[in-house]
């Protein structure tokens, strides 16, 4: 069995919040008046049960699994619940990247090291990447959830807000029980992620290994299962097993801000000649790297980083970045990697208050940030660049307090 450690509450908050994000998906907020009625449940799920038959779901298995389930009021209250804050780079790194964290997952490392090199020299992911997407999943097996996963997606595909994803995922894990893969009652979040790595029940399906030989994927118990599949997992999605994640880096005064973000891609030696520089202010290093962006996670008075292809792939895993950069990270703390040299802005978030009334306030000055509703998103960005552009700030589209304060000075 894996050994159990208390999580931070806050932490549990954070990781909770992820995994809602991750399912809304679109970032627009969620109302009742958005959302059509579910249909009647009698009649939906034996549709649903035909179509589980159809893709070989047994008999058996669908009369045990559902029978007398009803939807979870809980789970909808989940699913809907907004959280008050906007997490920023500091208030997200506060929790995520703990010293117990890193100790814990240093002794992880360690102790685990004959297991996660021969994990390695099967899918080729760095052991100190696995042991940190662990951390961050469920804090090293301390916390996989406590829902019942069939009744949490029974919750929501019936739910009409995301059906047809939480559809794919209710028959991904109707099929799963019928192979035997886990028990009827098994646990994880109230949207359905799984195991050591909170897997999804689809990716569980498509990436999940028996690396222990004993005739199961076990995620929950086996350490061989869980590090494997993991590994399985972001080698299909494009791991290279020699390079790095990225690297905290130093820009010139004369930086344009502009050439930060995913879409621009140069290699090592372009930034070069840009002046970008390693922390301790060397020259980046020689290496055969074309792809690297420059990402301003807090804004252009928060830390830079040079980010690679692995950075890209840890996406795939979860498209948040700071849970990309917390990844990242927390693998440089495992192997004696120092903290990162620059403030990482406001450690307190934003309410999505704050927020709204900046849209508000920028559409009053004649800068469109769409309907105001609290979250950041693409237009709130563009509006927010004008704006700076106007009074002379790096444009880098980035809200914080100082910008918020600016702002209501203005209007």
């Amino acid at each position: 069995m894996i050994e159990k450690y208390h999580m931070n509450p806050t932490y549990r908050k954070l990781v909770c919040a992820g995994i809602a994000a991750l399912a809304m998906g679109s970032g627009m907020p969620v109302t009742a008046k958005t959302i059509a009625p579910p249909p009647p449940f009698p009649a939906w799920l034996e549709a649903l049960k035909a179509e589980a038959a159809a893709k070989g779901v047994g008999k058996a298995t669908l009369e045990q699994a559902l029978e007398g389930i009803k939807p979870i009021p809980r789970v909808i209250e989940l699913d809907r619940r907004q959280p008050e804050f906007t997490l920023t780079l500091g208030s997200y790194f506060k929790n995520a990247i703990s010293a117990k964290r890193i100790a814990i997952g240093k002794e992880m490392l360690k102790k685990h090291a004959p297991l996660l090199r021969r994990v390695f020299e099967r899918y080729r992911v760095q052991p100190r990447f696995l042991v940190a997407f662990w951390g961050l999943e469920s804090n090293y097996g301390q916390y996989t959830g406590v829902f019942p996963v069939v009744g949490a997606l029974v919750t929501l595909s019936h739910d009409r807000r995301r059906a047809t994803f939480f559809r794919q995922q209710l028959l991904a894990v109707l099929q799963l029980i019928d192979k035997g893969d886990f028990p009827l009652d098994v646990k994880g979040s109230w949207a359905g992620a799984m195991g050591n790595h909170q897997f999804i029940p689809s990716t569980y399906r498509d990436f999940a290994v028996d690396f222990d030989g004993d005739g199961k994927r076990d995620l929950w118990n086996s350490l061989p299962d869980i590090f494997a599949s993991a590994a399985n997992y972001l080698s299909r999605s494009g791991w290279q097993k020699d390079r790095t994640w990225g690297r905290e880096v130093r820009l010139p005064s004369s930086f344009d801000i502009g050439l930060s973000g995913l879409e621009t891609r140069k290699s090592l030696a372009e930034w070069n000649t840009l002046g970008v520089r390693q922390v301790n202010g060397k020259p980046l290093p020689d290496v055969a790297v074309d792809d690297a962006s420059v990402l301003l996670p807090a804004g252009y008075r928060g830390p830079a980083f040079l980010i690679y292809n692995n950075y890209r792939t840890t996406m795939v895993w979860n498209r948040s970045h700071l849970y990309a950069l917390a990844v990242g990270h927390l693998s440089d703390r495992l192997v004696g990697k120092g903290k990162l040299r620059a403030d990482l802005g406001d450690a307190n978030p934003l309410t999505r208050r704050d927020i709204f009334d900046l849209q508000r306030r920028l559409n009053a000055l004649g800068f469109n940030a769409g309907t105001p509703d609290g979250r950041t998103g693409p237009m709130t960005r563009k509006a927010i660049k004008g704006y700076q552009r106007k009074h002379g700030i790096p444009a880098d589209g980035f809200p914080d307090s100082k910008l918020i304060e600016h702002v209501r000075k203005q209007s």
